[in-house]
């Protein structure tokens, strides 16, 4: 009988999931913002308040998703889950929201995690919550 386990992500398993969730949920509201609503790439560069509001959609989008599903297309790319570290069970809405504000507050602190023996970083710290891969082992 295999038992599972969970071992949080590495970082590049971390880093491979934001890259296609950049490229699969944020470049359609950037690409939509800039030449179907403000018709062109200098509007939106122009247009600090709809970079925000992209980026603030974005974060919507990904906190609905990691809430309902434990998961963003990236983290299903990568088979990884997002969980509250508290309970073992998918995060909240509420803490996967915290977690994108803290993300963003605090992501040039990315660093940090090199340095940690669990290789969490801050936002995931504050916010409860660590992405984590399910390894199974033979008993």
């Amino acid at each position: 009988m295999a038992k599972q386990k969970a071992k949080i992500a590495p970082i590049f398993v971390r880093f491979k999931a934001f890259i296609i969730d950049i490229f699969l949920i944020a470049m359609p509201l950037l690409y939509g913002t800039t030449y179907l609503i403000l018709g062109s790439r200098e509007a939106l560069w122009h247009n600090q308040s709809a970079i925000f509001a992209i980026w603030g959609v974005y974060g919507i989008i990904t906190a609905f998703l990691q809430s309902k599903f434990a998961q963003t297309p990236g983290l299903r790319a990568q088979n990884a889950y997002l969980i509250d570290t508290r309970t073992g069970k998918k995060a909240s809405f509420t803490q996967t929201i915290f977690r994108f504000a803290l993300f963003f507050a605090l992501g040039w602190t990315f660093f940090i995690c090199f340095f940690r023996k669990d290789r969490l970083n801050f936002y995931d710290i504050f916010s409860r919550t660590a992405v984590i891969i399910k390894k199974s082992s033979e008993i």
